[in-house]
């Protein structure tokens, strides 16, 4: 028997859909298992994973948990896991040990690759991916386009927030000159929905621009690399410094991981923030397909080109190459080259491997006879 406060769990992120599927797994649960409707279980949102016990949040405290033997086990054999967002039902068999026993099935979810090409997931349960990037030397279009890459697809809303709006300038029309020009790079690169916030997340306005994605009930992700300001800008729409802030290198404008871990934070607005670290190396899980909708200028044009099966390399009369900026196209072409990898079996990748080893032995002999060994 679960019985769910709405109003309190609303403030976690809680949904009317997620609410109603809480009642149908105990349902699916009671079906096979008839003792499981008459134990007691609390709802409860995963704030931070930690390598052996996740921190859960019941809308009124926090505190620690373990899955089940079980649940380990079936995620293992799924090759899924719990992430910071997911919500899952729990009991308190004794006062110090809370025990989750089942989670529920995200509504969203943002995974990426790791370099080995298994899947890991970042954030469940996500409204808003605010997809910060420093507005110094941080700036990147080409690390923009994988982050996009990155959430198209999962049914999260992607919003570019570009940080460190003084470091443009020391008056406001060298910075008002300097935003246009951004303002028309990303014009040529960025999908015409995606919307973007220039700002100072040191500000005490930074909550008044960001208020369309912090209602009551929302949950919002940042995503950015290290140094971008996501610490800062969590402090600033918390209302209180609860992350770790630290300066970043003269060079590059990186920053050291101050963010050690995701960790999901209830703001006074009603909305919960999940504060991640910087990720170094970011491959995105999609298909080809889902790639095409952050690259809708390459698509609408493909059409155009003069034979049907271009590929966007060489061929002439392609008007992807004609219209589009060469770095956009050869980020396409990368990512698309991952994203093949990624779906591969390791049957695909032997066989792969085998044929680069005959071309570099064909090449090897060509050589020789050149040289005429």
């Amino acid at each position: 028997m679960i019985d769910i406060d709405f109003e309190r769990l609303r403030a976690l992120g809680l949904h009317a859909a997620m609410a109603q599927a809480v009642q149908q797994l105990i349902a699916d649960f009671a079906s096979r298992t008839p003792e499981f409707a008459d134990q007691d279980w609390q709802l409860m949102r995963v704030c931070t994973v930690h390598r052996d016990r996740l921190q859960v949040h019941d809308g009124v405290s926090e505190r620690s948990a373990i899955p089940l033997p079980r649940l380990i086990k079936q995620h293992a054999l799924d090759g899924t896991s719990i992430a910071v967002g997911d919500w899952v039902l729990t009991q308190t068999p004794e006062p110090d040990r809370c025990c989750i026993h089942a989670v529920l099935p995200p509504v969203t979810r943002i995974n990426r690759r790791d370099a080995d090409g298994s899947r890991h997931a970042v954030v469940s349960n996500v409204d808003t991916a605010l997809l910060v990037m420093g507005l110094d030397l941080d700036f990147s279009l080409r690390r923009l386009e994988r982050y996009l890459a990155l959430v198209q697809g999962s049914g999260v809303w992607p919003v570019v927030v570009l940080t460190k709006l003084d470091t443009l300038g020391d008056t406001a029309w060298a910075r008002s000159e300097r935003l246009v020009d951004i303002a028309r790079q990303l014009r040529e690169r960025l999908p015409p929905e995606v919307i973007v916030h220039a700002l100072d997340a040191r500000s005490p306005e930074v909550a008044q621009d960001l208020a369309p994605y912090l209602g009551l009930g929302q949950t919002l992700v940042l995503l950015g690399s290290s140094g971008a300001g996501k610490s800062t800008l969590t402090n600033s729409l918390a209302g209180m410094g609860l992350q770790d802030t630290g300066p970043v290198r003269e060079h590059d404008s990186r920053g050291r991981h101050t963010t050690t871990a995701r960790t999901l934070l209830p703001l006074l607005s009603g909305a919960c923030l999940i504060d991640t670290p910087g990720v170094r190396s970011l491959r995105p899980d999609a298909d080809v397909q889902t790639l095409s909708a952050s690259f809708t200028d390459i698509q609408a044009l493909a059409g155009q080109c003069r034979f049907r099966n271009c590929q966007h390399v060489n061929e002439p009369g392609c008007a992807v190459l004609a219209q589009v900026a060469g770095d956009r196209v050869r980020n396409f072409h990368k990512l698309k080259r991952e994203m093949q990898r990624d779906q591969q079996t390791p049957l695909d990748r032997q066989r792969e491997l085998a044929r680069w080893k005959q071309i570099g032995r064909a090449g090897h002999e060509r050589a020789k006879m050149k040289r005429g060994e």
